[in-house]
């Protein structure tokens, strides 16, 4: 197999994710010296040199050390390409004003057309709408005086006014820009101010997509609630309607492939097409010329956006890695598909669905074939087709399990089963959907018919999701970041190039066999947890999604809350968890819906005591520094609950039974970065001689006035549990997480999040401190238990 293009495509990766985050000139640089590499290698004297010295020497190969000179060529040539590439994207996006409006977190007045469907991520920033989110390409901006008509990819933070919105459309709005965060896919990121207006339709082509798409969406409303989501997901990747907790499922059984578009639907359709093809009697390039028609069509009902895209050219790249006389072909046709994404969108570089779909595809054209011809050796000869269904997932996990490990903190044991059951389904319910969506547009009610065969199937999946998905230990908890999922490839490693010879010894040896069933047994069946809430907890960080919500044990049966995080049901059942009756006091860190949306699931149906909050409220900010915040919402629940609302002040102190908690901050107001956020109420909290530091949603402007504090006060750096700020995002200042060095770092965060908290960089500056990290998007709630003097940590 030749793998030199291979070679350079995997040289040209990790140069884009370093260039995105470098000025276009040295990119520039860059790329010269790749290129002037290249031809050194390919016109210069080192070829001749080499190749006389092979002819003098008849023990060495001639055409080897032209293959190394030739490998080494094309990566410099393929860093040359990337890094051009790169450049010439970073000057086309920053050649406008908005990333200087950004830094000054300007008000300004934009036209831009959206490049992707809008969609509900969560609690809204005002009153108890929905938070919305979209990306859109601006093609006009105003503000502070400039006008400029850029290219600029922002990511837009909205209301439900925007969910009738289109891809492709034309919209007129207001808002304040700020930075995006460095390497990221858009350019700055725009709060919206007010309802949006249309100004432009998506035109002809895509209004006529969008009429196929809108009637699908009315075909399916009858279909039970996972049928009704999961079929436009299946042909179109429409998940509007998917319902959460099916796909929580799907992506603890590693069946994420099927809610949205992927190269395996890709695959799928073009399978079908070329079938098609052939019961029509086309031949040669007519069947080629159809399955482009085909692949054309279904890339436009699913939206040419990039991860469409994508996903189009792996799902072809597979399908020639699983025909046994194309399967050479695939390696160097991959690498240069990999080389031409990235240089038509070097953003993926840094894209897990991109590595994914990289990394299944390679699972399929490397191991897929043998391993299903090795599987079938072992099966009769009348199941001998299950070999191929099982070798697919089998390839694409192996290949996919150490990225999936830096998502998810977790391996999948229960993915392979998972996937083989649901195999023989995909096909029927992707062929009764594609059925709907054709008959659709013309009668609506005619395609509830094809709709509702492909219900059959789909609930079938839906239910493999959900029983696999509770199977216990169908997951396996495992070290996250570059550590965990590099010892995951190592395993893999070994794995493939021990795994038959380990599978003969066992076979000879059934007595070894015999003892990892044992093992396998006692590990399925796990000696049940504790009781929850765990004996002697002091702070438990509630598993609320993306938000803060934190409890302090005053006494038993009472608490301080720190923050109710943004959904009321979710912070009620958390403190029912605990059998708090009674909650002391409550602290809201600042007045954003993830920290104060919740609040009512902690007043209601408990004795409450008073509610204390920040000093930053509308009567204390300007024009300029006013957010959106839910100060209303607050003073409205108090007023109904008759709770007096008190404004705390650094150096204030609160003593409730077991907690003595000092208010470090805010001691300014700030007006940089966030100001809600970076005048978050700081809490240092000492209880059952345990010190933590409760920090809010600060940023570095915050975190640096905090450090100075710090300094200041005796024994400060001894904190033994640190409330990581804003989720764990990478606005962070490292001098604070190094003063701190606190044991144990806590994050509470969303499952799942679309703002890519907890950040890499914080991950790996709280394991630059030897900090233990947990997480409630992967723990559940996480409870501080004390234990000789020492925190110890409960999961629930």
């Amino acid at each position: 197999m030749d793998l030199r293009l291979f070679t350079a495509a995997a040289v040209a990766w990790p140069v884009t994710l370093v260039a995105l985050r470098l000025r276009a000139g040295w990119c520039w640089t860059i790329a010269a010296v790749g290129l002037v590499a290249a031809l050194v290698l390919v016109l210069g004297p080192v070829r001749s040199r080499w190749r006389r010295r092979a002819d003098a020497d008849p023990d060495l190969d001639p055409d080897r050390r032209v293959r190394v000179l030739d490998t080494c060529a094309l990566a410099g040539a393929a860093v040359a390409l990337a890094s051009a590439a790169t450049a010439g994207h970073l000057m086309v996006r920053r050649a406008g004003p908005v990333d200087q409006l950004a830094a000054k977190h300007a008000i300004v007045r934009v036209e831009a057309v959206l490049s992707t469907d809008p969609r509900v991520v969560g609690a809204g920033l005002t009153g108890h709408r929905s938070l919305v989110i979209t990306k859109v390409s601006v093609r006009q901006v105003i503000g502070r005086g400039m006008r400029s008509t850029p290219r600029t990819p922002v990511l837009v933070l909205a209301d439900e006014d925007w969910l009738a919105l289109r891809w492709h459309q034309r919209v007129a709005f207001t808002g304040r820009l700020q930075p995006a965060e460095p390497g990221d896919d858009v350019e700055a990121v725009l709060t919206v101010r007010g309802p949006p207006r249309l100004i432009g339709g998506a035109g002809p082509l895509f209004d006529g997509v969008e009429v196929f798409r809108r009637d699908t969406r009315v075909a399916t409303d009858g279909l039970p609630a996972d049928a009704r989501g999961l079929v436009p997901a299946l042909v179109m990747g429409d998940t509007s309607r998917l319902p959460p907790d099916l796909n929580d499922d799907m992506r603890a059984t590693g069946m994420t492939h099927l809610n949205a578009v992927s190269g395996s639907n890709v695959t799928l359709v073009l399978m079908s097409a070329m079938w098609f093809a052939g019961w029509l009697h086309l031949r040669g390039r007519w069947r080629l010329v159809a399955a482009a028609v085909v692949l054309g069509l279904f890339v436009l009902l699913c939206r040419p956006e990039p991860s469409v895209i994508r996903a189009a050219v792996m799902g072809l790249i597979g399908l020639v890695g699983m025909s046994a006389s194309r399967r050479a072909a695939g390696s160097p046709v991959l690498a240069a598909a990999v080389l031409a994404l990235l240089a038509i969108d070097p953003w993926l570089a840094a894209s897990y669905g991109f590595a994914l779909s990289t990394l299944a595809t390679a699972g399929l054209l490397f191991f897929a074939r043998p391993w299903a011809d090795r599987i079938a050796r072992w099966l009769p000869r009348r199941l001998s087709p299950l070999a191929e269904a099982v070798a697919i997932p089998m390839a694409a996990q192996a290949m996919c399990a150490p990225v999936i490990v830096l998502l998810q903190g977790s391996v999948s044991l229960i993915g392979i089963p998972a996937n083989v059951l649901a195999a023989p389904l995909v096909a029927p319910a992707t062929m009764c959907g594609v059925a709907t969506v054709l008959v659709a547009p013309v009668s609506t009610a005619l395609a509830r018919v094809p709709a509702w065969l492909a219900a059959i199937p789909t609930e079938g999946i839906a239910w493999i999701a959900h029983t696999c998905a509770r199977v216990p230990m169908g997951t396996l908890p495992w070290p996250d970041g570059a550590a965990g999922a590099l010892l995951l490839a190592v395993l893999t490693l070994l794995a493939l190039f021990t795994g038959v010879w380990l599978l003969r010894h066992l076979w000879v040896r059934p007595y070894l066999a015999g003892a990892g069933a044992v093992l396998a047994a006692a590990a399925w069946a796990p000696t049940p947890v504790t009781a929850w809430p765990p004996a002697g907890w002091v702070y438990v960080a509630c598993d609320v999604g993306q938000g803060d919500g934190g409890v302090l044990a005053t006494a038993p049966g009472h608490a301080l809350v720190v923050d109710a995080g943004p959904d009321p049901g979710l912070m009620d059942a958390c403190l029912t968890r605990l059998r708090i009756g009674v909650v002391d006091a409550v602290v809201l860190t600042h007045f954003h819906a993830d920290h104060v949306g919740g609040l009512a699931g902690v007043l209601d149906g408990r004795e409450v005591g008073p509610v204390y909050v920040t000093p930053l409220s509308a009567r204390t900010t300007t024009d300029t520094d006013a957010e959106a915040t839910e100060e209303p919402l607050v003073r409205s629940l108090a007023a109904q609950h008759h709770l007096p609302v008190r404004t705390l002040a650094t150096g204030d102190v609160l003593d409730l039974g077991e907690v003595h908690a000092l208010v470090l901050g805010p001691s300014r107001l700030i007006r940089a970065g966030s100001v809600q956020n970076n005048n978050s109420v700081v809490l240092d909290v000492r209880t059952h001689g345990l010190r933590i530091l409760l920090t809010g949603d600060i940023e570095k402007e915050a975190a640096a006035t905090l450090l100075g504090q710090l300094r200041a006060l005796p024994n400060a750096p001894s904190v033994d549990v640190f409330k990581v700020p804003h989720h764990g995002s990478a606005n962070q200042d490292p001098a604070l997480e190094r003063f701190v060095h606190a044991p144990l770092a806590v994050i509470s965060v969303g499952a799942g999040n679309d703002y890519g908290h907890p950040a890499p960089r914080t991950l790996d500056l709280l394991r630059e401190t030897n900090s233990v990290v947990e997480r409630t998007d992967r723990g559940g709630d996480v409870a501080i238990v004390v234990r000789d003097g020492r925190p110890l940590v409960a999961r629930r």
